[in-house]
């Protein structure tokens, strides 16, 4: 059953769909673990990281929000369950315990170049179905390439 009606046709509404609960799931993942490593680092460099990764976490969860809008806006409904999240996530599993910074700086690159490369997948399918979707891709995934830069220039 759908409450909302979507102007977008049935097969738009799919693909469309897909793209947002895909980047849904990510999101909320990646803001897990950004906070899973945020309360595990040590290290010679652990407030630099340690603050950064609040960073990322307060993107992650900004856009997770506005992503489950977007997909409530058009009629499809968002699904941030923990099983859907570890089912369909993109992003690997945090480390256990305390993470030296220099690991923690990896974890964060490893999990952040894992979901720019699936968002970078979803703007390219929303283009012609929904660019309103698009758009909100595309500057959620530019955020998060900067925080990718980020955390680059932190371990050179």
């Amino acid at each position: 059953m759908s409450v909302v009606k979507s102007s977008l046709s049935d097969a738009d509404l799919k693909v469309v769909g897909e793209a947002l609960q895909g980047a849904l799931v990510d999101l909320i993942d990646l803001g897990l673990v950004a906070k899973q490593v945020h309360w595990n680092v040590v290290g010679p460099r652990f407030r630099s990281v340690h603050l950064q990764l609040d960073e990322v976490v307060d993107t992650a969860r900004r856009h997770s929000d506005t992503v489950a809008e977007r997909a409530a806006a058009i009629g499809v409904n968002p699904d941030g369950r923990a099983a859907s999240v570890a089912s369909g996530s993109a992003i690997g599993t945090a480390p256990e315990g305390w993470i030296k910074d220099t690991d923690a700086v990896r974890t964060l690159v490893e999990a952040l170049e894992a979901v720019t490369a699936r968002m970078r997948e979803r703007i390219e399918v929303t283009d012609e179905p929904d660019p309103v979707t698009q758009d909100l891709l595309i500057a959620l995934t530019a955020e998060l390439e900067k925080h990718a830069w980020m955390f680059q220039a932190e371990s050179a």
